[in-house]
């Protein structure tokens, strides 16, 4: 069965331009490319790039680093009523932690078929098991995050 195709507002278009900044920013400290913004009631609560190089910390992903933002601004752990956006499909840790802080919605642009926990690899958002669900939609702006990602695997390969 086909995944019916996802509904995204100029708002999470507005959102996910944002993250894909921030995945600029990731690029130019020679991370992986992966920008996060974590959003409720228009107001971005949380902006995270990948940082696990600079910061010598294997959870430094860019949802990661989101939610402990906002998590720090809210003085609370759980983040309900919120939109993260990421560039990326999260893998497992991070699909894990949207769950735990209660994340409400998750928009993905590029799928990541090697990492994926969301649909490509593995289902973890979407388990009927776990006692939260996040509504999640993948492709905004896929082609232009793929490319964001091929560009800079492309231009270390050249080095």
């Amino acid at each position: 069965m086909q995944d019916p195709p996802a509904v995204f507002t100029p708002d999470d278009e507005h959102w996910m331009r944002q993250a894909m900044a921030l995945a600029d920013r990731a690029a130019a400290q020679g991370e992986v490319p992966v920008g996060a913004v974590l959003v409720r009631d228009g107001e971005a609560l949380g902006l995270g790039w990948n940082q696990p190089i600079g910061l010598h910390d294997p959870s430094a992903h860019a949802e990661m680093v989101a939610l402990r933002e906002a998590g720090q601004r809210l003085g609370n752990y759980r983040l309900p009523g919120t939109t993260l956006y990421v560039t990326l499909e999260p893998c497992a840790m991070c699909a894990g932690a949207i769950i735990h802080a209660r994340v409400g919605r998750l928009v993905y642009a590029a799928p990541d078929p090697k990492a994926g926990a969301v649909h490509s690899v593995y289902d973890l958002i979407a388990n009927p098991r776990l006692n939260h669900r996040v509504e999640w939609s993948g492709g905004l702006l896929e082609a232009e995050a793929a490319e964001q990602l091929r560009g800079f695997f492309r231009a270390r390969r050249q080095r």
